[in-house]
């Protein structure tokens, strides 16, 4: 059993064959699940996240297309949603983002089951260490307290 937690959480699993020309930071946590929290701002998705000092950081080709469709059942998803995703999948996660190729220092994925793709720029590596081979996502309406 604790071979198999050890494999589970191993960092190298399930990533992309490194590029030598992406600085790469390490990333900000060890944890399996991951979230932020997008919202509409000028005509595109951005979100904040203080931890890695990014403020408005924009989703770009194909990637608000992508967003859109995910989040077309929550009610006022512009105002904010939870964005939860991980490199394993995890209970009820609602798509995947397969890895198909490097370009300008960002990563292209493609919508499984769909022709859409995207491209995550360089703030990928903010979260991981290499671009993983697949994110396993979820779209969810923000808790209200």
């Amino acid at each position: 059993m604790l071979k198999y937690i050890k494999n589970f959480f191993k960092p190298e699993q399930n990533q992309a064959p490194e590029n030598p020309a992406v600085i790469q930071a390490k990333p900000i946590s060890n944890n399996a699940i991951r979230i932020i929290v997008p919202y509409w701002f000028e005509g595109t998705w951005v979100f904040d996240d203080e931890r890695v000092n990014l403020i408005k950081e924009p989703f770009v080709v194909g990637v608000p297309e992508m967003l859109d469709d995910l989040v077309k059942d929550i009610p006022n998803a512009k105002t904010g949603f939870r964005l939860l995703f991980s490199t394993t999948a995890f209970p009820q996660y609602q798509r995947k983002l397969v890895w198909l190729r490097e370009e300008s220092g960002g990563n292209w994925y493609q919508l499984e089951n769909t022709e859409m793709e995207g491209w995550l720029c360089p703030a990928l590596f903010k979260y991981y260490q290499s671009a993983p081979q697949e994110i396993f996502i979820k779209a969810e309406a923000k808790k209200r307290i």
